[in-house]
């Protein structure tokens, strides 16, 4: 079945990001594919928050997933929306990925579990926590692919949550992103195959790239991995544009059975630290 992975520089208003994004799914679909994923942040790119939170909408008021709902039945194809940023109903701020099914209708959603927060030895610091209130339950959707785990971005760096969701059946994982150009460039590729080999599934990652209208500076490199390790697609560069791939969804069953840590895994109690001796004890 052919996916598209689309790569967006999204910019700073919802109109501006739908201008971006429409034309992108319409020649994914054009080109056959069945199910077509967004990056994280795909209704809007504002890192000034004075500015992002009053843009922000409900979920069922936000123009662009209004619009992608529309476009996904009118193309008959499914949208992930690989995140939109929105309000909650308490009124804080969720940064929320969207499954929408060929028919218009939202199948699930999953807000980030992961968030960025860091103190740098450059004096930077970032905090998403202070923007986002964090999602606390993994989310498995039947798509047409099959069991279709969803994450965003920082998340790729917790295994424990790929793996919870490959035994909890998912065949396809995917980690949309707004990943930073210094990371990216680090771990980008690293970390997305060493996910898809220890779940024995395909990772599939919808990017941001190149720098936005707030200023932002974002790594791009869309990239499909398969469940051996192999990179099966990537647009190698930071520039918007559109990534099909035709996933054999067979090769989970065959790389599982050839390497079966899934099925090899163990519980085990948490390491103590065991302390050499002082010399008082000696």
């Amino acid at each position: 079945m052919k996916v598209a992975l689309i790569q967006t520089r999204t910019p700073a208003t919802h109109a501006g990001a739908l201008a971006e994004v429409e034309p992108l799914i319409r020649d994914a679909a054009r080109q056959g594919a069945k199910l077509v994923a967004t990056p994280e942040c795909s209704n809007l790119v504002q890192r000034d928050r004075s500015k992002l939170k009053p843009a922000l909408t409900l979920l069922e008021h936000d123009p662009v997933v209004t619009r992608l709902r529309q476009l996904a039945r009118e193309l008959d194809i499914e949208i992930l929306v690989g995140s939109a940023l929105v309000r909650r109903d308490d009124g804080e701020a969720a940064n929320r990925a969207v499954m929408i099914a060929a028919t218009g209708d939202i199948l699930a959603t999953y807000d980030k579990i992961h968030m960025f927060d860091v103190d740098l030895p450059t004096g930077e610091r970032a905090r998403e926590s202070e923007a986002y209130r964090a999602g606390a339950q993994a989310v498995l959707v039947e798509t047409r692919l099959g069991a279709t785990g969803l994450t965003i971005c920082y998340d790729m760096r917790f295994p424990q949550l790929y793996r919870a969701l490959a035994k909890a059946g998912a065949q396809v994982i995917f980690a949309p992103a707004a990943f930073t150009r210094p990371t990216g460039a680090a771990h980008w590729h690293i970390l997305l195959r060493a996910r898809a080999i220890e779940c024995g599934a395909f990772v599939l990652a919808p990017a941001q790239g190149g720098f936005h209208e707030d200023g932002r500076g974002t790594h791009g490199h869309s990239l499909a991995v398969a469940p051996w390790g192999e990179i099966i697609g990537e647009l190698n560069h930071d520039d918007p544009g559109v990534l099909v791939v035709d996933l054999d969804l067979s090769e989970v069953a065959r790389v599982r059975a050839a390497v079966p840590a899934l099925a090899n895994d163990r519980p085990f109690a948490a390491p103590e630290l065991i302390r050499a001796p002082s010399e008082a004890e000696e």
